[in-house]
């Protein structure tokens, strides 16, 4: 008799949820896969709430970082802060945001935390935030409470959204995940014009602690309905051995297969994949932040008088729905042609979008200026979701949470990197010598995204292995 060919681990077989029976199926690397259960068995309903609701955490939060550059002119008039302040105050939430991730992902897979809390407990942490910034003139105490609580709170909720969609969409996660993602930099425009546009002396504590609030509800509304799968989950539908052969979802596994077995951390980081990762994303994240950082005062040196004047709210406006939307459509061109090429080119758009913003400058052509600023803020932003699906796509799902906040972490060093030394840079270089070092930085971090391979797997086989024949007696 032909042997079946998924290998079954009958030990492991039984009721999962809803009652409805599982059963867990080996390939020939020995990676588990509990299948047998539908999304609606053990949510309810439709695993695409667990896209849709991510998504709207993550808008209510991107007011954060994305909007933030847009009310420092009436913070620093209310508060009596310099700018200088307001920038440590921003550099210690993006500190505090990014470095959260790795404790956070820690946690819940550990059973402390589970997801609904993470975000309850994040949503709490944002409200005390922007409380902070309305009412509290000392800036130190604007960094405790926005910096480090603000940003110890956004990172709770950011990390666990992102954690999310991984979890429930393991097959073909490249266009949820840069969707979801998306919408923590598009999710700031109403923010961005509020703050132009509604915001002043007059009114900015009312305006901080409605947003505050506003944020609360949205996250905790959300976060009601937030569930992990059963580790090891698949779809019920698809035959996770079998994922390379014809058929609909064909194209993505054949291009990104599913990891051959579950890394923890420590085994993630000996395979040497994960820190080339994380140098890869300080350098990426750090070349994205300069650029952010230093293109208004580069067109003021150059002398675009009208980009300047409308950098304040149109143009950042356009920067976070390029920025957002761009991690969306890189996320769905991923699943197409795969995680890595499409990791390495957005990098090295970054990287030449860098180049021609000395170009127009030196040419003193203002919607050349543009278009490459708007490039790289697309390159800036697209990279993000790559590496969040890249880390299942290499590690697998059941430490995601950890190994993706060990990658995350590497925004703490570029944040230093793209704000701090940057300002060193442009100071003993100029403007041109720090894009030109910039770009020549997102070259070396698109090479070293090159080096990225998956672990345990040939690289010349590229479908997914067929499991061993196994007989059960």
């Amino acid at each position: 008799m032909t042997a079946d060919p998924i290998a079954t681990n009958g030990s492991s077989a039984g009721p999962g949820a809803a009652g409805r029976a599982y059963r867990e199926v080996t390939d020939a690397h020995g990676r588990v896969y509990r299948i047998g259960e539908t999304d609606r068995d053990i949510l309810g309903h439709s695993r695409k709430l667990m896209v849709y609701l991510p998504w709207i955490a993550m808008m209510a939060i991107s007011v954060f970082e994305y909007a933030y550059g847009s009310a420092e002119d009436t913070l620093s008039h209310a508060h009596g802060w310099t700018q200088s302040n307001t920038f440590w105050i921003l550099s210690v939430w993006v500190f505090f945001q990014a470095g959260i991730a790795f404790p956070c992902g820690w946690l819940r897979e550990r059973g402390v935390l589970t997801a609904r809390r993470a975000m309850f407990l994040g949503s709490g942490m944002c409200l005390v935030g922007f409380l902070a910034l309305s009412h509290l003139s000392d800036v130190w105490a604007a960094i405790l409470g926005f910096g480090v609580v603000g940003g110890i709170g956004a990172g709770l909720v950011y990390a666990t959204c992102i954690n999310m969609v991984g979890k429930w969409f393991p097959e073909r996660r490249g266009a949820r995940t840069g969707f979801v993602n998306g919408g923590f930099a598009y999710g700031s425009l109403p923010f961005i014009f509020i703050f132009n546009y509604a915001f002043d002396t007059a009114n900015y504590n009312e305006v901080l602690d409605l947003i505050g609030c506003y944020i609360l509800i949205v996250v905790v509304c959300c976060a009601f309905f937030f569930k992990d799968p059963p580790k090891n989950w698949w779809p019920a539908d698809i035959d996770p051995p079998a994922l390379s052969s014809s058929g609909k979802n064909a194209a993505d596994p054949a291009k990104n297969p599913p990891a051959v077995r579950q890394y923890t951390p420590g085994e993630a980081i000996r395979t040497g994949m994960l820190p080339l990762m994380w140098i890869s994303i300080v350098m990426t994240a750090g070349v994205s932040i300069f650029g952010i950082s230093f293109q208004v005062d580069f067109a003021k040196e150059v002398g675009f008088g009208p980009l300047v004047a409308a950098s304040s709210m149109g143009v950042m406006g356009v920067m976070a729905v390029i920025n957002g939307i761009g991690r969306g459509v890189v996320g769905w061109l991923s699943d197409i042609g795969g995680r890595k090429p499409t990791l390495v080119f957005v990098i090295v758009v970054l990287g030449l979008a860098q180049f021609g913003v000395i170009w127009a400058g030196d040419i003193k052509s203002e919607w050349l200026f543009l278009f490459f600023a708007f490039l790289s803020g697309f390159g800036g932003g697209a990279f993000y979701p790559m590496f969040a699906a890249l880390t299942p796509d290499y590690f697998g799902e059941n430490y995601n949470a950890t190994n993706y906040g060990l990658v995350y972490s590497g925004k703490l060093v570029s944040g230093l990197f793209g704000g701090g030394l940057g300002s060193m840079v442009v100071a003993a270089w100029g403007y041109n010598g720090a894009y030109a070092l910039a770009g020549g930085v997102s070259m070396v971090a698109a090479a070293i995204a090159l080096l990225l391979r998956q672990p345990g797997r040939s690289q010349k086989a590229a479908p997914a292995p067929r499991p061993r024949p196994r007989t059960t007696g």
